[in-house]
């Protein structure tokens, strides 16, 4: 049942009273399934067929492999179209608008709140979460501005997610590790499962986890058993060589040689270019590198240079894998920069496998900051400091991870470097505080 009396939704008369209403709208925050979203979608006649659709789902990686693929098809001559792609993410960093872009411009409050008028009347009395209603005011907006591509990018898990009410062209799996365990299940084959429910029939399937579990695989291959050459997988249809200080991508069809090393992670990069080459687009050398070179995403080891203080890097990793990924990011960085020492500064959700996490990066941080953050499955920030307190006896505990982040910065020397990572909600709060350039 809806907290709230659906009839208030017309006095609400901007984007953040909105939102607010949503917040309030379903009795719990996390709601998957897709019978309620599915009958509202249906009485708003949601259809995309007018666009090729790339799903993509994973535990890491979604928001870059976006990205690169948006990069490639706005910067390709041979796909140019004045409808353009279309990226739907979530969650945001600083505005909600960031869940939708349209050519790589954020969609305008109206167009949302237009939509969200037209959901609430659609859905009478069934009762929605905040990404469902969210997702579908997305898909809404889509279907005025008709763009050529749309990728979306799955939210938690994938077989009920909001998202997989559409049924894409191609279905994009990158990574599989622990993550929401109490959604999706307890270990890499229960959550592939769950990841590879966006996979399709009459549809390319690509995957990009190096050892992606057996219930991605024998889904994908159960869908196909019928057909040939439609499932794509790493290291056995697209393969990447190093060979330092460059990199190498094959498949049958194209050999990319001397790649240079991208700011988002390699491997993405490498799943999002199978996507391409699937969407018939020539990739060369000089066309890979030129999109690699302007593909950086917010909050993704995001390099900030503040004037006369230290370097500043954001990133929203907040599980294992991810910051697996972070320790060997900072160890080649600060070799590179020749940084000092390194401090970090970070705040988690409760329900994070917060000690895994925290654990990756002990033998890389010199000095921990940590506070709490201010939303309602915030860990505490005892809880945070008992944890690192595990394996680090250079612990500093804030009320809150602003002070967190306010002292690192006033201790820190212009050669030393801070981390901020845990959560999208920890890059939010500080990546507020600095200056973007």
């Amino acid at each position: 049942m809806s907290k709230y009396n659906s009839s208030h939704y017309q006095d609400l008369t901007n984007l953040d009273q909105w939102l607010y209403y949503l917040e309030n709208l379903h009795s719990t925050e996390i709601d998957l399934g897709l019978s309620r979203v599915g009958k509202v979608a249906e009485r708003l006649a949601i259809n995309l067929n007018f666009a090729k659709v790339i799903t993509v789902a994973g535990t890491n990686g979604k928001g870059t492999t976006c990205a690169f693929i948006e990069n490639a098809l706005l910067n390709s001559k041979e796909l140019a179209s004045p409808r353009g792609v279309a990226v739907y993410s979530s969650p945001h960093i600083e505005r909600f608008n960031e869940r939708l872009r349209i050519n790589k411009q954020d969609v305008e409050d109206q167009a949302l709140i237009n939509a969200f008028k037209r959901i609430e009347v659609a859905r009478e009395d069934i009762s929605l979460s905040y990404y469902e209603y969210t997702t579908l005011a997305a898909l809404l907006v889509l279907m005025e501005a008709m763009p050529s591509f749309i990728i979306l990018e799955v939210g938690l898990g994938g077989r009920l997610d909001a998202t997989n009410i559409i049924d894409a062209d191609i279905a994009v799996i990158t990574t599989i590790d622990l993550d929401h365990q109490s959604f999706l299940g307890n270990d890499r084959e229960s959550i592939g499962f769950e990841k590879a429910g966006i996979m399709r029939q009459e549809q390319d399937i690509v995957i990009g986890d190096t050892n992606a579990p057996k219930s991605v695989i024998n889904h994908a291959n159960e869908l196909h058993k019928n057909q040939v050459n439609r499932i794509f997988l790493r290291d056995q249809d697209f393969i990447v060589q190093n060979t330092q200080p460059h990199w190498n991508w094959k498949t049958k069809q194209t050999q990319l040689t001397e790649l240079k090393a991208p700011h988002i992670p390699r491997d993405n990069v490498a799943t999002a270019l199978m996507v391409l080459e699937k969407l018939n687009l020539t990739l060369t050398p000089d066309f890979v590198n030129e999109v690699i070179a302007k593909t950086k995403v917010a909050g993704r080891t995001e390099l900030i240079k503040q004037k006369g203080l230290c370097d500043v890097i954001l990133d929203v990793g907040h599980n294992p894998q991810a910051t697996r990924y972070l320790a060997g990011y900072l160890k080649q960085i600060k070799e590179q920069a020749n940084y000092q020492n390194i401090y970090a500064v970070v705040a988690m959700l409760g329900d994070k496998d917060i000690s895994a996490s925290l654990e990756s990066l002990k033998d890389d941080i010199d000095f921990w900051y940590t506070g709490a953050l201010s939303v309602p499955r915030a860990a505490t920030k005892e809880t945070m400091a008992s944890k690192l307190a595990l394996f680090t006896n250079s612990v500093n505990c804030f009320d809150n991870v602003d002070e967190a982040f306010r002292m690192a910065n006033k201790q820190a020397n212009s050669s030393d470097l801070i981390l901020v990572f845990g959560s999208f909600f920890t890059v939010s709060k500080i990546r507020a505080q600095l200056t973007i350039s």
